[in-house]
C-alpha cells in the first residue's frame, strides 16, 4: 500500500528471557480494582469492573535492572503512580469464561498506570471521558512479560511500590475485586480479545504524587522490577 507518509513503529515489549518482543495491539485498564484503593478514592460497593484504554504508543518498555525515564507530563500539577499487575493476551477470544481465561493469556507483566490526577477528577466531576487524564504519551511504563509457562499461577504475590526508597504502595494480587480470569472474562464481552492486548488489571491503596527527579521502583513476587525516573 502506498501510505501518504510512513506508518508508526508498532510499539512492542521484550519478552524476559529471550530474544522475543511482544507487539502491543491495545491497552486496557480496570478502574479501582483493589477495595482499599476503592476506599481511598471515595468508593465502596463491589461493582461490576469498568474499563479504560491507553494508546498502545504510551507504552514506555524498560528491562529489568535498568532505569527508564518518562517526562513529567503538561497540563497537571498532580501526577500520581498507580503500580499494576499487567497481562498479556496470546489467543483471540470473545465471550471467554472465567474457567476458560488462563488458556488466553500470554504472560505477565509489572507497569505503571500514570495519571493526571488534578485532571481526571475535573472530568469526573464534569461527567465526562478520562482520555487526557490517562491515555497521555508514556503514561504506561512496563518491565520485560514473564511467560505463563514460567510464572504459573499469580493469584498470589505481592506488589509494592518505592518513591525514592520508601514504601508508598504494598499490597497482594489475591486482594483483587475481581481476579484476572474474572476481569478477562468482563472484558471479552465488550471487545474480542487479540495476540497482543494488555489488561492492566488495576492498583493497590497509596497512590500519590511524584515529582520531576523522583525514582520510583515496582515490584510484582515472580516478575522482576520496573524503575522510573521522572525526567
Amino acid at each position: 500500500m502506498n501510505h501518504v507518509f510512513a506508518a508508526s513503529p508498532t510499539v512492542s515489549v521484550p519478552v524476559a528471557g529471550s530474544e522475543r518482543s511482544f507487539p502491543i495491539h491495545r491497552i486496557y485498564c480496570v478502574g479501582r480494582n483493589y477495595v482499599e484503593h476503592k476506599k481511598e478514592m471515595g468508593f465502596t460497593d463491589r461493582d461490576p469492573p469498568f474499563f479504560f484504554m491507553k494508546p498502545a504508543d504510551a507504552a514506555v518498555p524498560i528491562s529489568h535492572g535498568a532505569v527508564g525515564e518518562i517526562p513529567y507530563p503538561p497540563a497537571t500539577q498532580n501526577l500520581h503512580h498507580e503500580i499494576e499487575l499487567v497481562v498479556a493476551i496470546g489467543t483471540r477470544g470473545r465471550n471467554i469464561s472465567a474457567e476458560e481465561a488462563p488458556g488466553y493469556i500470554f504472560g505477565y507483566a509489572v507497569g505503571l498506570d500514570m495519571t493526571r490526577r488534578d485532571l481526571q477528577f475535573a472530568m469526573r466531576d464534569k461527567g465526562r471521558p478520562w482520555d487526557v487524564s490517562k491515555g497521555f504519551d508514556h503514561s504506561a511504563p512496563i518491565a520485560p512479560i514473564h511467560t505463563l509457562e514460567e510464572v504459573g499461577d499469580l493469584s498470589n504475590a505481592a506488589i509494592l511500590l518505592d518513591v525514592n526508597g520508601a514504601n508508598r504502595q504494598s499490597s497482594d494480587i489475591s486482594k483483587l475485586i475481581w481476579n484476572v480470569n474474572e476481569t478477562i472474562a468482563h472484558l471479552s464481552t465488550y471487545f474480542e480479545l487479540v495476540p497482543g492486548d494488555l489488561i492492566f488489571t488495576g492498583t493497590p491503596e497509596g497512590v500519590g504524587a511524584v515529582v520531576s527527579g523522583d525514582q520510583l521502583e515496582g515490584r510484582i513476587d515472580g516478575l522482576g522490577d520496573l524503575r522510573v525516573r521522572i525526567a
